[in-house]
């Protein structure tokens, strides 16, 4: 019995034994995973003066931009020779490339280890990714360089391009801003404005107007062209140079068609407005001179059904 008595105690202070290391090594775990909980929070702590400095030389580096955008507004804007699309693309370009550094100078302060070569790196290896990911974004941007280095057009300048027209709000990296006639915005990509055919309605300050007018053919065509000529002749907005035209240009079913053409100052007038001017005249100016302007008249004749003749012959 006490064999038995003495083995029993053996085994339990075996088993208490087992589960006392048992706890141990449980609460050996808790307590690395603890220890390394501890050094995250404490190297978080810090880093925390590094990363405030890294967040006020970006937000330096974020001004220096924007005085740089001030500069150069300043010290090219008023000078003749300064074209106003380099004034963007400095403004754009070297602004970014100032966020950019402050950016990298910022990567260096804030990690523990990194330098700008390890970023260079890594943009070398995702390079063919990033290429077939960006591409678009990529063709704009060059588009858009070359656009305001080239400068076809002009902010505030009316251009026609694949049938889209309007007024040039702005030109971005990515895509030129377009303000339609009718107060619509569009926005064409770079890449399409610079592959595609471009017509710059304002490039010259002298535009041509061209309207047509038809008069009758029992009218005097010499004294119509007459008539038509004094008026553009003594019109404020018309200019003597080039000369005025006013022309026969078709035979019509049921006019002789005058081709009027002159020319006027973009800086005094549009041509929408010097068109409706002249046409008006010339309205005023036929009817005291008698001269028609014919129009297409349709006369429906109603003709009564032959009478029935009574007597005709039965068959």
């Amino acid at each position: 019995m006490a064999e038995e008595k003495t083995n029993s105690m053996a085994n339990l202070a075996h088993n208490v034994s087992t589960q006392t290391q048992a706890i141990f090594n449980e609460n050996s775990k808790y307590h690395d995973a603890y220890q390394t909980i501890d050094k995250i929070v404490a190297g978080f702590w810090e880093r925390v003066p590094y990363l405030c400095i890294a967040i006020i030389v970006f937000v330096i580096f974020w001004f220096l931009s924007k005085f740089f955008k001030l500069f150069v507004i300043r010290a090219l804007s008023n000078r003749p020779y300064a074209k106003q699309n380099l004034v963007l693309v400095l403004n754009r370009v070297g602004s970014t490339f100032i966020v950019f550094f402050g950016f990298l100078i910022a990567l260096v302060i804030a990690i523990p280890g990194f330098s700008p070569g390890q970023l260079m790196s890594a943009l070398g290896i995702g390079s063919v990714a990033i290429g077939f990911a960006f591409k678009d974004i990529f063709q704009n941007l060059l588009s858009g360089i070359l656009i305001l280095l080239g400068e076809p057009f002009r902010i505030g300048d009316a251009i026609i391009c694949n049938n889209l027209e309007g007024t040039v709000e702005d030109i971005q990296i990515r895509a030129t801003t377009l303000r339609s006639y009718d107060g619509r915005r569009i926005v064409i990509p770079n890449a399409t404005v610079y592959t595609s055919s471009i017509t710059v309605v304002t490039a010259y300050t002298q535009r041509r107007c061209e309207i047509n007018v038809g008069i009758g053919y029992e009218d005097d065509v010499q004294k119509a062209k007459e008539v038509v000529t004094g008026i553009l002749e003594n019109h404020k907005d018309v200019l003597n140079q080039p000369s005025i035209l006013v022309n026969v240009t078709a035979l019509g079913d049921f006019s002789i068609n005058l081709n009027i053409r002159w020319w006027i100052d973009t800086n005094k007038t549009n041509t929408l407005s010097s068109a409706s001017a002249i046409q008006e005249e010339i309205v005023v100016a036929f009817n005291k001179h008698g001269i028609s302007i014919p129009y297409p008249i349709q006369e429906q004749i109603t003709q009564a059904p032959p009478a029935q003749i009574d007597n005709a012959p039965k068959i």
